[in-house]
């Protein structure tokens, strides 16, 4: 019975990460079960942090053996990731030197930023590089190294060597995972040290991410909530949970 239960909640886990979420009633139809069966399962991967509960069901947690690829991130909550980026890009203030993490997010922020002044990008999206390359009045550094492709990234020391020269005036970064305990959060180390020397080198930095992120924790902690000037999000995060990540000094725009 045991190996059964296991079985079980190996298949949810597997449905839940190849589909980006699981819905209790579809799930306990194909697997002939009843739909507390189902429940009670996700309870259990809930606990384990493997999965985060949802009404009617449940979506993957990323950790250091899981995380989605830019082609998931790219078709996934996509009218709440354009509005987050259009606000991040409202935000840009007197910036000329600006930090675009990799994603599909910071990726749309890249897009949304003005073309009408002169404005240098460091990133090490491959995708964003190529996106901003059109543009005559944006300068594009692109970071060296090995690129992952699962989202199409550069990382390791040679991306590193090249930050540690910069100071940069705003970094738009994104997280797997952001905690008011754990701060903000992804699943590989090599990324999470990219993130974490971006952070340190720019004089601003702004968080974007959908409410999916928030009471996440991954693997590698790369920065701290305090850390932010602001927090850009959807409004399906509520105004308490909001105000509580405001407590710790970031402005929480919810858009």
């Amino acid at each position: 019975m045991q190996m059964q239960a296991e079985e079980r909640k190996r298949r949810i886990l597997a449905k839940a990460r190849a589909d980006g979420k699981v819905d209790v009633m579809e799930i306990a139809s194909e697997l002939a079960v009843a739909p507390e069966t189902v429940r009670r399962d996700l309870r259990a991967l809930g606990e384990h942090g493997l999965v985060r509960r949802t009404h009617g069901g449940a979506f993957p947690v990323e950790s250091a053996g899981f995380e989605t690829g830019l082609e998931f991130r790219s078709a996934s909550m996509v009218p709440e990731k354009r509005r987050i980026a259009r606000a991040a890009a409202e935000r840009l203030d007197d910036a000329e030197t600006v930090f675009i993490d990799e994603g599909f997010t910071p990726q749309l922020i890249a897009e949304a930023l003005p073309t009408s002044r002169p404005l240098t990008v460091i990133t090490a999206s491959l995708p964003t590089a190529a996106a901003l390359s059109t543009s005559p009045s944006t300068t594009v550094l692109l970071l060296g190294g090995r690129v992952r492709g699962r989202t199409l990234a550069t990382v390791d020391h040679w991306a590193l060597r090249m930050l540690a020269d910069m100071v940069i005036d705003l970094a738009y970064l994104g997280a797997n995972g952001i905690s008011r305990e754990h701060g903000l959060t992804t699943p590989d180390p090599v990324v999470s040290a990219v993130k974490a020397q971006a952070a340190q080198v720019s004089r601003r930095r702004i968080f974007v991410g959908v409410h999916t992120k928030f009471g996440v924790a991954s693997f590698s902690r790369f920065a701290a909530v305090p850390d932010f000037e602001a927090i850009i999000t959807d409004s399906t995060l509520t105004p308490a949970e909001a105000h509580r990540y405001a407590a710790l000094g970031p402005k929480v725009i919810r858009t």
